[in-house]
C-alpha cells in the first residue's frame, strides 16, 4: 500500500494523542477517592507509577520497536494501554488498590512507554529535511492530549460513572491505535519528495542530515559521554517541569491568590501551551540547531524560575508558568531529533528509549523533592531557587556538549565518529 508521508504523521499523532491521556489523571482523581475511598496520596501514586513504567519500559524494549518495526511495536503497545484501560475498569469495579497499581500503572505504563517511541524513528525518515517538526507533531499530540482526555472523561464519568468510562475509552483506543499503527511504516526511497536528499546536501551552510553519518547503534552510542551528558540535562529539565506541573493549581492559589476556578482554567491553558510549545520549539530546532535551542531553553528558564519564586502578581504568575511549560515541552520534542543528529537513525528508538528512562526517574523525584521541601521550608520560594540553579548549571553542560561536538547539527564532527564507523 502507498503511503503519504502527511498521513504517517496522522497516524504517529493518533497514537500520542491516546496515550497521552495519561496526563489527564488529575481529572480522575477526586472522583476514585469519593467513589473508592483511597486517599490522595494511594490515587496519586497510580500516576506516578505509570510514569514510572513508560521510562523503563521505553528503555528497555527500544531494541524491541527497532526490530519489530512500527506496525508490530505499535499494535504491541496498543494492546497493553488498551488492556490497562479495560484493566482498571475492573480494579474499580472491584474496589482493588493493588489492581489499579498493575492495570493502569505497571501495564498502562508499558504501553506509555511503547508507545510512545515508535512512530518516533519512522517519522524521522519521512522528514528528513525537517526532523525537528517531524518529531514535534507526534509529540505535540501527546502534550495537546489531557485537552482532549480531560474534558471527555469528565463527561464519561458524570453520565455513565468511573468504571464505564474506562470501557468507553478501551474500546476508543482501541480503534485509534489499531488503525494508525497499521498505516505506520518505513519509507521507501521513492515515497519521499522530489528534491529530498536524505544524504544531505553540498551546500556549506546546509545541515548534515542524520542519514549521512556514521549510524550508531545502542551498544556504540551507550559508550559515549554524549548520551549519559543529554540524560542529565533531559532529567534536569523534566524534574523542574513535572514538579511544577504537579503543584501549578494549589501554588497558584496560595502564592497570589488565584480563585480555584481560575487555577483550573490556568491549568487547562498549560495543556494547550504544553502542546504549542512542542511543535513551535522543534519547528525552531530547525532553523537555528537542536543545541542551540536547548541553551535557550535553560536560559530561559533560569530567568523564569528566578522570577516565579519573587512573583506576586496572578497574571505574571501565569505568564511565567505557562512560558516555562513551552520549554519543558519543547525538551519533549526536540529530544529525538537532536539525537538523529548526534547517532543517525540506525537504533533510534533504541537510544530514544535509554534516553526517555530520564522520565520515569524525574516522574518520581520531581514531585517528591517538591513536596519535601514545601513541607520543610513551608513554601516554594526555596525550590524554586533550586530549580533556578539547576539550569544555571545545565547552561553551563550544554555550552560544553556543543562546544565538544563543533555545531549542534553536525554529528559528523563526534570524537567517536571513527569508532562507530569502524563499527568498534
Amino acid at each position: 500500500m502507498k503511503r503519504n508521508r502527511w498521513c504517517i504523521a496522522l497516524a504517529a499523532m493518533g497514537i500520542h494523542i491516546c496515550i497521552g491521556s495519561v496526563y489527564a489523571w488529575s481529572v480522575l482523581t477526586r472522583p476514585i477517592m469519593e467513589s473508592m475511598g483511597f486517599s490522595l496520596q494511594e490515587t496519586t501514586w497510580t500516576f506516578s507509577l505509570a510514569i514510572l513504567f513508560l521510562g523503563l519500559s521505553a528503555g528497555c524494549l527500544g531494541n524491541f520497536v527497532q526490530k519489530a518495526g512500527p506496525q508490530k511495536s505499535g499494535l504491541v503497545a496498543t494492546a497493553f494501554f488498551v488492556t490497562a484501560m479495560f484493566g482498571t475498569a475492573g480494579a474499580l469495579y472491584l474496589h482493588s488498590l493493588p489492581l489499579l497499581y498493575l492495570c493502569y500503572g505497571v501495564i498502562g505504563g508499558i504501553g506509555l512507554g511503547t508507545g510512545y517511541i515508535t512512530p518516533v524513528s519512522t517519522l524521522v525518515k519521512w522528514f528528513p529535511e525537517n526532523r525537528g517538526f517531524a518529531t514535534g507533531l507526534a509529540i505535540m499530540g501527546f502534550g495537546f492530549a489531557s485537552m482532549i482526555a480531560g474534558p471527555v472523561m469528565q463527561v464519561l464519568v458524570a453520565h455513565f460513572g468511573l468504571v464505564t468510562n474506562f470501557l468507553i475509552l478501551g474500546v476508543v483506543y482501541l480503534l485509534i491505535m489499531t488503525a494508525s499503527s497499521l498505516y505506520l511504516a518505513p519509507p521507501a526511497a521513492e515515497a519521499l519528495p522530489a528534491g529530498t536528499d536524505r544524504g544531505g546536501k553540498s551546500s556549506e551552510t546546509s545541515p548534515v542530515y542524520a542519514d549521512a553519518v556514521p549510524q550508531f547503534s545502542l551498544a556504540q552510542a551507550m559508550k559515549t559521554w554524549q548520551l549519559y551528558t543529554i540524560w542529565g540535562l533531559f532529567f534536569v529539565n523534566i524534574t523542574c517541569g513535572i514538579a511544577l506541573l504537579a503543584v501549578a493549581s494549589p501554588m497558584a492559589q496560595e502564592v497570589v491568590g488565584m480563585s480555584p476556578l481560575a487555577a483550573a482554567s490556568m491549568v487547562g491553558i498549560i495543556g494547550f501551551v504544553n502542546g504549542a510549545g512542542r511543535i513551535a520549539w522543534a519547528t525552531v530546532s530547525d532553523y537555528i540547531g537542536r543545541a542551540n535551542t536547548y541553551l535557550l531553553f535553560f536560559a530561559i528558564e533560569i530567568f523564569a524560575f528566578f522570577k516565579l519564586a519573587s512573583e506576586t502578581n496572578a497574571f505574571s504568575f501565569q505568564l511565567v508558568v505557562l512560558l516555562i511549560i513551552t520549554c519543558y515541552g519543547g525538551g519533549f520534542s526536540c529530544m529525538p531529533a537532536y539525537l538523529s543528529d548526534l547517532f543517525g537513525t540506525k537504533a533510534l528508538s533504541a537510544i530514544h528509549g535509554r534516553i526517555l528512562t530520564a522520565w520515569g526517574a524525574a516522574g518520581i523525584a520531581g514531585p517528591l523533592f517538591l513536596a519535601w521541601m514545601r513541607e520543610s521550608t513551608h513554601g516554594y520560594t526555596a525550590t524554586l531557587h533550586v530549580f533556578c540553579a539547576l539550569f544555571v548549571l545545565s547552561f553551563a553542560v550544554m555550552a560544553v556538549l556543543k562546544y565538544k561536538t563543533r555545531h549542534g547539527m553536525e554529528p559528523h564532527t563526534l570524537p567517536c565518529r571513527q569508532a562507530a564507523a569502524s563499527g568498534k
